[in-house]
């Protein structure tokens, strides 16, 4: 059992002791030297919701030797995340189609006999078909035309038999937690959850069809909002310099006017991913007074770094859409002040050393960042003094647990209802109603460290992010009540007689 002492709480600043009362023996682990028991002087820990990323890459099936399920899932709980949406672009593509298993991974007769067949399938029975238990919860997503290559819509035929009637509902009404949350089998336990061609923006082709398909499936469609069929960075001084084809801003901006029309049009709720410029951030501004169902994210990276960055750190800084120039960068950060920006996603896309290797014009786009994003973010935007501790907590998790049909933990509800009545009150987890369905992160805004990726628990290690100095890192991540990560040290712990 961990207690931890005058732990704050994240949204009331109420001080209160933790009881976690068992660690995760199925999918817990911890850093060297981590306290994972015992009595905690918790006085500088903030306790929130769990983190949730609504954009990851695991790679997994198709690009082994840049992620796994089990190394992206160890990543995000090392980040202080307790759930992720991992995208379809996976090799081959989740467009919802049964495929030779052969396709799917190496070990296809084996796999063929336990009927697998199609990639989210594989997705939603990893666990049990390789026998772990992952130590994040993950949602899945379905492509939004077949093969992600931009001709023809994917078909609900095809993916409808991988939603949860129960996230369709949430998704409604946001008010079912114990049902959306609840794990009988892999489709409840890993819901398809939304419609992306991430990496590529929907064609004009098939937009229609494609919306029509999310009002009828109550999916969102998640949208990577730019297109170019050139360029390596950002045009502008920076590409001129180092002459290297660019990439307009208005190809973001292209994507997202449509879209809005789009909406305007069907009423169709469209989630603008990874926004990067200044006019793109002004017309989700415009559309969302208008009254439109349009919602975005941006990115860690889009916060910190402009483009002439990739002069210091190189292929590390590419990314698509591309770093942009600093009147952008800044705009960014305004559209998180000023509430433009619903919420944070990472964006985490490892790739190999060799690929980073090749050099700009050949360096594919992506850097990981799910084990620093809270670090980086609260560097850029809390420091700073553009948002508060608490706002940026709401970015990195409330908005996109309601994004994926999920109902973040209500800590200050728990507390009303299962704590002891004292001067000081306690959250034990073991008396709390449902706690399977409670994810929280301990957070302490305080702790200095530097990043090191050489020790991260993804196999990437494309960040420009190394070495930076940070300040405020997630300690511990706990899962349906239970530990599953912890680096609390014991230069924190207290003993025990002293309560």
């Amino acid at each position: 059992m961990l207690t931890i002492h005058d732990i704050t709480v994240w949204d009331t600043g109420e001080r209160v002791d933790l009881v976690v009362p068992e660690i995760d023996a199925q999918r817990s682990f911890a850093e060297p030297g981590a306290v994972v028991s015992g009595d905690i002087d918790g006085s500088s820990l903030i306790l929130a919701p769990g983190l949730t990323d609504p954009h990851v890459h695991f790679r997994d099936p198709g690009q082994l030797a840049k992620e796994t399920m089990v190394t992206g899932s160890q990543a995000a709980a090392a980040g202080g995340y307790t759930r992720v949406l991992i995208m379809p672009n996976t090799l081959p593509a989740a467009d919802g189609r049964d495929i030779n298993v052969q396709d799917v991974v190496d070990g296809g007769k084996e796999l063929k006999e336990v009927g697998v067949y199609n990639v989210l399938d594989y997705l939603q029975r990893y666990e049990q078909l390789h026998d772990v238990k992952l130590p994040v919860r993950y949602d899945v997503s379905v492509c939004a035309s077949l093969g992600r290559a931009g001709k023809l819509p994917t078909q609900p035929a095809d993916y409808e038999r991988f939603m949860d009637s129960a996230g369709q509902s949430a998704r409604r009404d946001n008010k079912d937690a114990k049902t959306s949350q609840s794990l009988k089998s892999p489709v409840e336990e890993h819901p398809l959850r939304a419609i992306t061609d991430d990496g590529s923006a929907i064609t004009d082709e098939i937009l229609d069809a494609v919306l029509a398909d999310s009002k009828a499936t109550g999916l969102p469609v998640l949208e990577h909002c730019e297109h170019h069929d050139s360029g390596s960075i950002n045009d502008g001084a920076v590409s001129r310099k180092l002459g290297l084809s660019g990439i307009p801003a208005e190809t973001e901006l292209a994507i997202v006017e449509r879209d809005i029309e789009a909406a305007r049009r069907t009423g169709s709720h469209i989630h603008f991913q990874h926004v990067s410029t200044a006019g793109a951030f002004d017309a989700v501004r415009k559309a969302k007074a208008e009254g439109l169902p349009i919602t975005c994210e941006t990115a860690p990276h889009y916060l910190a770094l402009c483009d002439e960055d990739i002069l210091k750190y190189g292929a590390m800084a590419k990314m698509n859409p591309p770093l942009r120039g600093e009147a952008d960068r800044r705009a960014t950060v305004a559209a998180i002040a000023d509430g433009t920006v619903d919420m944070i996603a990472t964006d985490h896309a490892p790739h190999t050393a060799a690929e980073k290797a090749a050099g700009l014009a050949d360096a594919p786009n992506g850097i990981i960042g799910l084990e620093c994003a809270y670090g980086v973010c609260r560097k850029v935007l809390v420091e700073s003094g553009a948002i508060s501790d608490e706002r940026l907590i709401e970015l990195m998790t409330l908005a996109p647990e309601r994004l994926m049909g999920h109902t973040p933990t209500d800590v200050a509800m728990l507390l009303n209802t299962s704590s002891k009545c004292a001067t000081k009150r306690t959250l034990d987890l073991s008396k709390v109603e449902h706690p399977e369905n409670v994810d929280l992160t301990l957070i302490d805004t305080h702790s200095e460290w530097t990043v090191d990726s050489s020790k991260f628990h993804s196999k990437g290690r494309n960040t420009p992010f190394n070495g930076w100095k940070l300040t405020g890192r997630p300690m511990a991540t706990i899962i349906g009540s239970k530990l599953v990560f912890s680096r609390l040290q014991d230069s924190v712990a207290i003993e025990k007689t002293v309560r």
